[in-house]
């Protein structure tokens, strides 16, 4: 196996900054290469949003959800869209639009075109690598200008919070794009609004196309197969079990198939504030946490038909605080 990527981000140091929210809370978006063999981590790029293309006050910059292909990785940070190349991590593309607000997911199609998930508007666009706007939907069937201004520089703009729908992540199946939807907990054909495919389970992540079947994870550990030809969920896969935990396996985002039973899959490690504020699935599950029962941030590969982790990575050297997708 190659080596993989790991996008994510850095916390701000704690002890200059007391901020639990999601938008003001992380210092560097990051990238790591991982060695599935030896397990060997390293650090390959450390990003700071510049001042132009981001909020005044207290701005988090974070490497969401990525794509890799052509030797070329593909990521985003809040507000901006960009490319690395993966030879020596060169950055060959920076795409920042006024409307870019918390977006989660880039991948480029084979019209040499980017589709991105611009979260805070609750929309998808397709892009150019010059930044031309090809295509763009609301992801609930609206005109996404209705409820937001395209005079407003969103960049600029801390939180659009709560989000009615919550895209985070966007694929393609034949002709058709795909994107999944964090409240709705399902996945929803752009183009084609009579195909939508209930997940379920807590909110999903990720939309990763393997054949006919696309895999995700859910928020509280699970890995969810769907029938892209039927539009029927196949199988659903519980890694706290599979782990053997007695503490949530934490916030389960990220996730690379290998073969059609082994997956890895990020785990970042869930807050203690988070977990009695805001988290029912953690209570409902495991009761109320502590420090010491909460699990690292990591990546491991899971065999999902011999129900087994075949090893786990924690992130701690170099340090990575949340992990949004493996590549």
């Amino acid at each position: 196996m190659s080596v993989v990527f790991i996008t994510g981000g850095r916390q701000k140091k704690s002890e200059t900054f007391k901020s639990s929210a999601e938008w003001e809370r992380f210092g560097s978006g990051v990238i790591v290469a991982l060695d599935p063999t030896t397990l060997e981590c390293r650090q390959v790029v450390d990003y700071v949003t510049p001042p132009e293309a981001r909020p005044d006050e207290n701005p988090s910059v974070v490497f969401k959800a990525g794509s890799s292909r052509g030797g070329r990785l593909y990521v985003c940070t809040q507000t901006e869209v960009l490319i690395y190349n993966e030879s020596d991590f060169s950055l060959a593309t920076h795409i920042s639009l006024p409307f870019f607000n918390d977006l989660h997911h880039v991948v480029p199609t084979d019209r040499n075109t980017m589709l991105v998930a611009v979260t805070g508007l609750d929309m998808v666009v397709e892009i150019t690598e010059d930044g031309e706007v090809v295509r763009e939907w609301g992801v609930l069937g609206q005109d996404p200008w209705e409820r937001f201004d395209r005079a407003v520089d969103y960049r600029k703009v801390p939180t659009t919070k709560p989000h009615a729908s919550h895209p985070n992540y966007v694929f393609e199946h034949g002709d058709d794009v795909w994107v999944s939807r964090f409240e709705q907990r399902d996945t929803a054909c752009l183009t084609d609004s009579s195909k939508s495919i209930h997940i379920g389970q807590e909110r999903p992540h990720d939309g990763v196309v393997f054949g006919d079947r696309v895999y995700f994870t859910t928020v509280d550990g699970h890995v969810a197969i769907l029938n892209l030809v039927t539009l029927e969920l196949e199988s659903l896969h519980d890694l706290n079990e599979i782990a053997a935990l007695d503490a949530p396996l934490g916030w389960t985002r990220g996730l690379k198939i290998i073969d059609e039973n082994r997956v890895i899959i990020g785990a970042s490690t869930l807050r203690v504030t988070s977990i009695r504020n805001n988290i029912r699935w953690v209570k409902k599950k495991f009761g109320q946490m502590e420090e010491d029962r909460v699990v690292p941030t990591n990546v491991a590969l899971y065999n999902l038909s011999e129900r087994r982790v075949e090893w786990v990575k924690v992130l701690d050297d170099p340090i990575v605080d949340v992990v949004f997708s493996v590549l």
